[in-house]
């Protein structure tokens, strides 16, 4: 009989009768009386490593060795990291021709995380205590017994383990976890040499020429006319050099002719040279090329995210998520009428490097 074949005006009782039988130490099998009874675990059967210290040792052994090999395998990690070379190729049935740098590192790595895991694996099956438990629900609280008691299963826990009493497993997983982070160290090598002040400076300094990027020639300021935008890059940086697209990133400049009455900052006004002004065409929230200008306000647009700069006020943000004004240039005009830079850009270029202080 189940509990869908018991009457519904009698179910209420019957599950009281069966709760009042579990608080009183009462509960036994399931029957047609007593449905919701626990039904119980069946008896422990107890492994051979619980009766047979000699099979115990045998599944210690096993542990530490996959914990030592795993140990091998990161070491021979970072062999083959130093010692194959990049452009080495072997052949690999039935996978085909492979480097023999991805090849030796891939089955390097995978084999010593594998044999972390099946260390792991064997000792919680072979060796820890397995026994069956029943706990009963508690109230989500935890009363200061409830807290005794969970030390104490921690206590018990690490007691039952056999971490203290199984040394050999306990020093050689240790020894695989500390050094298997050392792969990780030597990835790091690929992250190449630290930028140093590579960040803080670009290709511009003093005496640089203004060049149009659209004519590969040098500016006169009377090649900009009032209310235009040109886009320039510094005197030398050519679109076949290999670095191109890495310099022209921190390079690009902006140059637009305001009215010297309409300029609102000093320090813009001092930088500039005639009206002219030269600010970095990089948005300062994640890089974007900022390319539209309006011509009324001196505002400047970055089409990625509505990042909104005035020109005639510092380049100061108005509206958008960037949080810095873009870098000026300052500039001038050289013995022949070229315009030329003063120096480098004021601040770093670009996104994030802000926050960096």
């Amino acid at each position: 009989m189940s509990s869908q074949d018991i009457p519904e005006e009698n179910l209420p009782a019957v599950q009281a009768a069966s709760h009042a039988e579990h608080e009183h130490g009462a509960v036994g099998v399931a029957d047609e009386k007593n449905p919701f009874a626990d039904p119980g675990l069946p008896p422990h059967e107890h492994r051979v490593q619980d009766i047979d210290e000699r099979a115990a040792k045998r599944s210690e052994r096993a542990v530490a060795l996959m914990f030592t090999l795993s140990m091998v395998a990161t070491v021979a990690f970072i062999v083959s990291y130093v010692v194959i070379p990049k452009d080495k190729a072997i052949f690999v049935f039935p996978i085909g021709h492979l480097s023999a740098l991805n090849f030796a590192l891939g089955l390097s790595l995978g084999l010593a995380l594998f044999l972390i895991g099946a260390g792991a694996v064997h000792w919680a099956r072979t060796l820890m205590s397995d026994e069956e438990l029943v706990d009963e629900r508690h109230a989500i609280s935890a009363p200061p017994e409830v807290k005794a008691k969970v030390l104490a299963d921690f206590k018990q826990g690490a007691k039952e383990s056999a971490i203290g009493r199984r040394k050999l497993v306990r020093n050689t997983m240790f020894g695989a976890l500390a050094l298997f982070p050392l792969s990780g160290v030597m990835l790091l090598r690929d992250l190449g040499p630290l930028p140093g002040t590579k960040l803080r400076h670009t290709l511009w300094s003093k005496g640089k020429l203004l060049v149009n990027m659209n004519t590969n020639e040098p500016l006169r300021p009377s090649d900009i006319a009032v209310g235009s935008l040109t886009f320039v890059k510094p005197e030398g940086l050519e679109e076949d050099d290999h670095e191109f697209q890495t310099e022209i990133a921190k390079s690009a400049v902006m140059i637009v002719r305001i009215q010297p009455d309409e300029i609102k900052d000093k320090q813009e006004l001092d930088w500039s040279y005639q009206g002219i002004v030269a600010y970095s065409k990089i948005c300062t929230h994640v890089g974007c090329p900022i390319s539209l200008y309006e011509q009324q306000t001196h505002h400047v647009l970055c089409p990625c995210h509505q990042s909104t700069f005035d020109l005639s006020d510092g380049a100061r943000v108005i509206f958008g998520p960037a949080g810095h004004p873009l870098p000026q240039l300052r500039i001038g005009v050289n013995d022949q009428g070229y315009l030329e830079a003063l120096g480098d850009f004021s601040e770093p270029v670009g996104p994030a490097f802000w926050e960096r202080g």
